[in-house]
């Protein structure tokens, strides 16, 4: 496992730049501006997985003897009162007026800095985060966006939705065939975890639950629910991933819808404070290289190297 050199930086911006790296951004990506010695209230913050677990289990008196993991607190929940009750109290948790942090912030600068170019291409962004302070940080820049979410429950189950810029929602019912959006107009973020809709909270949509860790694993190969333009991205990128672990088991399930068991058909990057053995040699076989750094150092560098000319302070308050 390496540390993160300015060569790194230097490469990861230059293809950030050319839009040829797909940020894939995790649940850790929350705790990015969060003190570590401050404990999560509800209301004041976004909880980490952890977190979202031990409250699902004390709101809804979930077995103290049991298994405590989020998936499976969350299955008794949907089991023993319904999805309604589960869903309504995430969509409480996930809709609190967070302020976007910083890598949020980085990522929607980039727009105006593509469109410098002859060219301008876009980013796709990638997470399994169901808030949404990426998008209120595009909004913020007024840098407009395309947001295509995956579906968990309902007659659509299994299926994304493609919500423009313009607040238009369209179910994609052929991935293959489906043209309208394009990474040369704009940045698409793709939510493949679901995402919360504060516009409709029926429309709220979470992959959280054992039975949709099943349906999600056991459905056709993800190549075949996104649309077309987006998987030629995904297999000719670059991958940064941040705030990921192993431990977590979504990502496992991700890398095998996505990829199976092949490596990564371009050099890639995981930034983690630490690791195992056994994670380590996961990586490596997907063609991943591991980098030693606190994920907030790791922000703040790439930031120093992105926006050249600025110091990170001077681009937070310009946020």
């Amino acid at each position: 496992m390496a540390n993160p050199t300015d060569a790194h930086y230097r490469a990861v911006v230059r293809e950030m730049l050319r839009a040829r790296v797909i940020p894939f951004l995790g649940a850790g990506v929350n705790m990015l501006d969060r003190p570590t010695d401050v404990p999560w209230q509800m209301g004041s913050s976004l909880p980490s997985g952890m977190e979202l677990a031990a409250y699902l289990a004390t709101t809804f008196d979930y077995p103290r003897n049991e298994l405590q993991d989020l998936l499976r607190i969350s299955q008794y929940v949907s089991v023993m009162t319904g999805s309604g009750p589960l869903y309504e109290e995430l969509h409480q948790l996930f809709s609190i007026d967070c302020p976007p942090n910083r890598l949020h912030h980085l990522l929607a600068g980039v727009p105006k800095l593509v469109r410098s170019g002859a060219v301008p291409q876009y980013q796709l962004i990638v997470t399994t985060n169901y808030d949404d302070g990426l998008e209120r940080a595009f909004q913020a820049k007024g840098e407009e966006f395309d947001l295509i979410s995956y579906v968990a429950e309902g007659d659509s189950r299994g299926k994304f939705r493609h919500r423009l810029p313009n607040g238009d929602v369209f179910l994609i019912e052929r991935p293959n065939e489906y043209s309208r959006l394009s990474l040369d107009r704009r940045t698409v973020i793709l939510k493949i975890h679901g995402a919360i809709d504060r516009i409709d909270p029926e429309r709220d949509s979470y992959v959280i639950t054992e039975d949709h860790y099943i349906d999600y694993l056991t459905r056709t190969d993800i190549s075949n629910l996104i649309p077309i333009s987006l998987i030629a991205k995904l297999r000719r990128s670059h991958f940064l991933f941040l705030g990921y672990s192993l431990r977590d088991w979504n990502l496992r399930v991700i890398l095998h819808r996505i990829w199976g068991t092949q490596a990564l058909n371009y050099k890639s990057w995981a930034v983690q404070l630490d690791s195992k053995a056994l994670e380590e040699e996961f990586w490596r076989k997907r063609g991943v290289e591991m980098l030693y750094s606190r994920l907030d150092e790791y922000v703040r560098m790439l930031w120093n190297h992105l926006y050249t000319g600025s110091s990170a302070d001077d681009q937070t308050a310009s946020a």
